[in-house]
């Protein structure tokens, strides 16, 4: 079974911008945590890392 995280600052179950992450073997697992049936992601390690650095970057600010 896969255990699926959300973030420690997530503001809780209204939060509209939660994601949730998982391990999945070799890649990281990414949903949105209000559809957890819904699609996920399925990123490898090293573009899950590269993602992570554009958002502490502010690159997909909105």
């Amino acid at each position: 079974m896969t255990k699926w995280r959300k973030s420690s600052d997530s503001g809780g179950v209204n939060d509209e911008a939660c994601v949730e992450l998982a391990r999945l073997g070799h890649s990281v697992g990414v949903r949105d945590s209000k559809n957890p049936d819904g699609p996920h992601l399925d990123l490898s390690s090293q573009a899950f890392g590269g993602l992570l650095a554009r958002i502490r970057r502010g690159e997909l600010d909105l």
